[in-house]
């Protein structure tokens, strides 16, 4: 199993992150799915890469994001277009001719092309936001995820410090109260020393 990357990231990935990105936004394809994709290029979780995107590259790349949706939906309207096409190049080979009246009759109207066009370019852009939108909230929750684990480790190493500082200071008092016990009994045997629960020493009288 591949160990995930943690350094800092260079100009040439953030720049593969950017043009990945991009690509799949002019494709109609997730934003995870190229987080994904970048990350195996370059060792990286998908959540470092979304995170690295939102808070830095994207800012960068606004222009290019604009430019890429447009592509998107001219990309969606051609295909639109040449299916439709399509279908009246197979009507037109399987059915037999129709007077030119009749064929002036059924003859689709521009505005007709228009409308069908603004539905299918409504429903893209439906489906696709659905999608970045339940992308976006995984990629959140997985960068959470990330997040906790980071000051999960960070609470056990401060722990673990803490635990050793406090064996170190018990042990130094417990050298003290010896040294000060072995004192006191040279300049008084009649006299000694006991730690209280609290930790402090009390004298006692022999």
């Amino acid at each position: 199993m591949s160990i995930a990357r943690q350094d800092a990231w260079t100009q040439d990935e953030d720049l593969l992150l950017a043009e990945v990105v991009l690509r799949h936004i002019r494709e109609g394809s997730t934003q995870l799915k190229a987080f994904e994709e970048v990350g195996k290029q370059l060792s990286r979780t998908s959540a470092a890469c979304g995170f690295r995107w939102n808070s830095f590259v994207r800012k960068q790349y606004k222009s290019g994001i604009e430019l890429a949706k447009k592509q998107r939906k001219e990309q969606v309207v051609n295909d639109a277009e040449m299916e439709r096409e399509s279908v009246a190049v197979v009507e037109n080979n399987t059915i037999e001719p129709k007077a030119p009246q009749e064929e002036e009759k059924e003859s689709i109207t521009l505005q007709e092309v228009i409308l069908y066009l603004t539905k299918m370019d409504e429903f893209f852009q439906v489906d696709n936001k659905e999608k970045e939108r339940i992308s976006e909230q995984y990629l959140f929750l997985e960068q959470q995820n990330v997040r906790l684990q980071e000051e999960n480790a960070l609470l056990k190493e401060n722990l673990k410090a803490v635990e050793e500082d406090y064996r170190a200071l018990m042990q130094i008092m417990e050298r003290a109260r010896k040294l000060s016990v072995q004192e006191d009994e040279k300049t008084n045997p009649k006299v000694s020393f006991q730690m209280d629960k609290n930790g402090n020493l009390e004298r006692v009288n022999k």
